[in-house]
């Protein structure tokens, strides 16, 4: 059951119910977009009708350095997906929608403000047995403008630099989103990424751990209710009145840990630390706890 009006910014939710009043009225203002850790074994086998796919690797990450897509490069997908400033996108994926949430950072960082993610992702679609397809739909470029993208809003995003800074002189809370496996330095990489590690394991000192998956409903992927998420935070001395940095592996979960205290907890001071333990880890002289 959707608790949305109890959320500080419901309009970034939606449900698989509106979801499907959606599809069926056709509107060409409005692209549905999956985005997935693993599209062979998701978008592949089948996708909401109409839905785009966004491949996190090669669309919204820089294909040839450790970085998000630049200004240019995010105006040339929304060109590609016939989108404007003014299309209302609608996202979702597996994982309970790790790389959606990524998805929505990104296009949040470049000002694109029309943008929802569909609670509950693939899970609950698939739960509720709602039909899926694999006719891929076409992608006719934006003929009208090539899409402008506003300046990056670097308020949403933190680098190495700022949690250095944050650790050292303790300017914000240090949220680690990962397991506490993770956290304590026991494994690297969660087990959706068996190839991909740190060269050392551990946390950032000072770092809280709050595991991503606590905000999620394990019956369906749903988000939990505010009143929830606000009391796990609280728990931990995570409150609205201080600046928060949150981080990860490489930035997909704390992307979606930024979303819903950002957004579902309207938190004013968020940034997603992209760079996460895979930068943080992996430099010299940088410290870190177990």
């Amino acid at each position: 059951m959707s608790n949305a009006a109890s959320y500080s910014h419901p309009e970034v939710l939606c449900e698989t119910d509106w979801v499907v009043e959606i599809i069926s009225a056709g509107n060409e203002n409005v692209r549905i977009l999956e985005v997935d850790y693993d599209p062979e074994n998701a978008y592949r086998q089948g996708h909401l009708p109409g839905a785009h796919l966004v491949w996190w690797k090669k669309d919204i990450n820089d294909v040839s350095r450790r970085d998000i897509i630049n200004k240019r490069q995010f105006e040339e997908l929304m060109s590609k997906l016939g989108a404007t400033p003014n299309t209302e996108l609608i996202l979702y994926g597996d994982f309970n929608n790790w790389f959606a949430a990524f998805a929505f950072w990104v296009f949040r960082y470049y000002g694109h403000n029309k943008i929802k993610i569909m609670n509950g992702g693939r899970k609950k679609w698939e739960i509720e047995k709602r039909p899926y397809t694999t006719d891929n739909p076409k992608l006719t470029a934006n003929s009208n403008s090539k899409y402008s993208a506003q300046p990056p809003d670097e308020g949403v995003r933190a680098y190495l630099a700022d949690v250095k800074r944050a650790m050292e002189k303790a300017e914000a809370i240090l949220v680690d989103v990962r397991s506490p496996k993770e956290f304590s330095g026991e494994i690297t990489a969660p087990p959706e990424y068996p190839m991909e590690h740190a060269q050392r394991g551990g946390h950032i000192p000072g770092a809280i751990n709050v595991p991503w998956a606590q905000v999620i409903n394990e019956t369906d992927g749903t988000f939990k209710s505010a009143n929830e998420i606000s009391s796990l935070y609280h728990a931990k001395g995570i409150t609205p009145d201080k600046e928060v940095i949150s981080y990860c592996r490489i930035g997909e979960r704390s992307s979606h840990t930024w979303f819903v205290l950002k957004y579902l907890l309207g938190y004013p001071s968020v940034r997603n630390y992209d760079g996460s333990w895979t930068e943080w880890g992996n430099m010299i002289g940088n410290p870190i706890e177990k």
